[in-house]
């Protein structure tokens, strides 16, 4: 198994770590010697000219990304929408921005809003809607699912994981988006669990680590995801 070109960042809720989740991955791609590009289908809470999330994916990594639409309000895309009086791409638009990054780069990141079911569409499709839309359209596709460390982190991400799994949607696996310093008993517990999983743990990040700008956060991102930089490995023949 190797790493797929469409990676799908979902997140078991919002504020979980996607989008230092998703720099992290492209880091770890682009030190692999694979040419990448990130996408955000619906980018909320941010004033037009304000940097968004692909602008801290783009500091940390250096990896250029693209935004579908934008929104001021810091909520869900389809209220944010509705309150703003601003309509909503459907699915054909963000497939088609896709793939044409697609055609230019080995892999596109693609950072979900929010959870996996919160809705990107004026017709209520969600992100799962998206990867399924994706594999249809003969993209090689996979969802890497970001995760709390704490308590209730389990019943989030396995929920999560039910929901991708109903689809047919191929699991990359479990990364926890803010690992602290000095974890408790429960987080010892959870990431011992989330380890113990088919396709399960890949990867942790440190707490603080968005912190870290250009050249340190790049280096140390492959230390971070073990887990990915093994798929890697496999897809070049190496041990």
């Amino acid at each position: 198994m190797s790493l797929p070109q469409i990676i799908v960042v979902t997140g078991t809720d919002t504020d979980v770590g996607k989008t230092v989740v998703t720099a992290a991955v492209a880091a770890l791609l682009v030190g692999d010697g694979r040419t990448v590009t990130t996408y955000k289908p619906t980018q909320t809470g941010v004033d037009p000219g304000e940097p968004g999330d692909m602008a801290e994916v783009t500091r940390l990594s250096g990896v250029i990304g693209h935004e579908g639409v934008r929104l001021r309000l810091p909520m869900a895309p389809r209220p944010a929408a509705a309150r703003e009086e601003s309509g909503l791409p459907g699915l054909a638009h963000h497939v088609t921005r896709i793939e044409a990054l697609a055609d230019a780069s080995d892999h596109v990141l693609v950072e979900g809003a929010g959870g996996l079911l919160v809705e990107l569409t004026d017709d209520g499709a969600t992100l799962a809607d998206l990867a399924v839309e994706l594999g249809a359209h003969g993209l090689d596709t996979g969802v890497l699912t970001v995760a709390r460390s704490a308590l209730g982190t389990l019943n989030h991400t396995m929920l999560t994981r039910q929901a991708l799994q109903q689809r047919g949607l191929r699991q990359l696996g479990i990364v926890i988006g803010s690992w602290p310093d000095e974890p408790d008993d429960i987080e010892l517990g959870n990431h011992a669990y989330f380890a113990g999983l088919d396709h399960g743990l890949v990867g942790a990040i440190p707490r603080g680590a968005p912190g870290s700008d250009g050249e340190p956060f790049v280096t140390r991102a492959a230390g971070w995801l073990p887990g990915l930089a093994t798929l890697l490995g496999q897809r070049r023949g190496t041990p």
